[in-house]
C-alpha cells in the first residue's frame, strides 16, 4: 500500500515539474508568445465583430420623408464703390425629402435633397437693390441618436453639403444718376460644412410614422461668386468673396421601415 502512496507522489511530483517547465519555457519563448497574442486578438476581435453585426441586424432600419424648411441665409454685398455690406439674416423658405438608414439605435447616415431660397436686400444711395440665390443642397450627414426607436429621440446631424445653383435674379429699384450696373455672376456649386440638432415623436402605437422637429445651420466653405468675366466700365459684381451662412428650422414627417 505505501509503495502505492509512493508512486502516486513520484507522478504527481513528474507531472508538476513537467507543467511548471512547460509553462515557464513557453512564457519565456518570445516568438511563442507573441503567436499567442495574436491568435487571442484575433479570437477577440472575431466575437467582438460578430456581436456588433448580431447586434446591428437586431436594430437596422430605413427611413424616408418629407421637410418644410424654412430659413435665414445671409451672405456679403459689393457696393458700387467697393465696400462692402454684412449681410443679415433673411427669411426664405426650404423643402424637399430625406432617406436615412440606421446601422443601430444610435447611429445612422441621412442623405437629404432640399431646395432652398436666399435672398440680401441692400440701398446705396437712392438705389435698392436685391439679390436672390436658389439651390438644390444635397447634405451628406452622420447622425447620432438616443434611440431611434423611442417614443421621443433626440438626435444630432452633421456631415457636408453639396449646394448646385438652380437660379439667381438680380432686381434694381432707382436712380443715382451715375449709370453703375450692378452684375449677378455666381458659381455652379457650393460646398458647406451643415450641422444641427432635432427631436422625433412617434405619431402610432408601433412608433413608425414620426414627426420631427429641429433646427439646421450651414457654413459656406467656398467663395460662391464667380468674378472671372469681363464686364463693362461702368458695371461692377455685387457677390466678391461671399459665403452662405444659413440658420433654418425644419418640421416633418417620416415613415421608418
Amino acid at each position: 500500500m505505501c509503495e502505492l502512496c509512493n508512486l502516486f507522489n513520484y507522478l504527481y511530483n513528474f507531472l508538476d515539474k513537467s507543467i511548471k517547465t512547460f509553462v515557464l519555457q513557453f512564457i519565456l519563448n518570445k516568438n511563442t508568445m507573441k503567436k499567442f497574442r495574436i491568435r487571442i486578438i484575433k479570437l477577440a476581435s472575431n466575437v467582438l465583430f460578430f456581436s456588433i453585426i448580431t447586434i446591428n441586424l437586431n436594430a437596422q432600419s430605413g427611413q424616408v420623408g418629407l421637410r418644410f424648411m424654412p430659413t435665414f441665409s445671409k451672405f456679403d454685398i459689393k457696393t458700387s464703390t467697393g465696400g462692402t455690406i454684412k449681410g443679415e439674416g433673411t427669411f426664405g423658405l426650404g423643402f424637399g425629402a430625406f432617406m436615412g438608414y440606421s446601422f443601430s439605435e444610435y447611429i445612422g447616415i441621412q442623405g437629404e435633397m432640399i431646395y432652398s431660397s436666399y435672398s440680401q436686400k441692400y440701398q446705396e444711395l437712392q438705389i435698392e437693390r436685391e439679390v436672390k440665390l436658389k439651390y438644390i443642397n444635397i447634405p451628406l450627414l452622420i447622425t447620432l441618436n438616443t434611440g431611434k426607436s423611442r417614443a421621443v429621440n433626440l438626435n444630432v446631424v452633421a456631415g457636408p453639403q453639396i449646394g448646385i445653383s438652380v437660379g439667381s435674379d438680380l432686381f434694381t429699384t432707382g436712380d443715382d444718376g451715375t449709370g453703375s450696373q450692378g452684375v449677378l455672376s455666381i458659381k455652379k456649386g457650393d460646398l458647406g460644412f451643415a450641422y444641427g440638432a432635432g427631436l422625433d415623436f412617434g405619431l402610432n402605437p408601433a412608433r413608425n410614422i414620426r414627426l420631427g422637429i429641429g433646427y439646421r445651420g450651414v457654413v459656406g466653405v467656398f467663395d460662391i461668386s464667380d468674378n472671372n468675366s469681363t464686364i463693362q466700365t461702368n458695371s461692377f459684381y455685387v457677390l466678391e468673396k461671399s459665403h452662405v451662412k444659413v440658420d433654418a428650422a425644419y418640421i416633418g414627417l417620416s415613415f421608418v421601415f
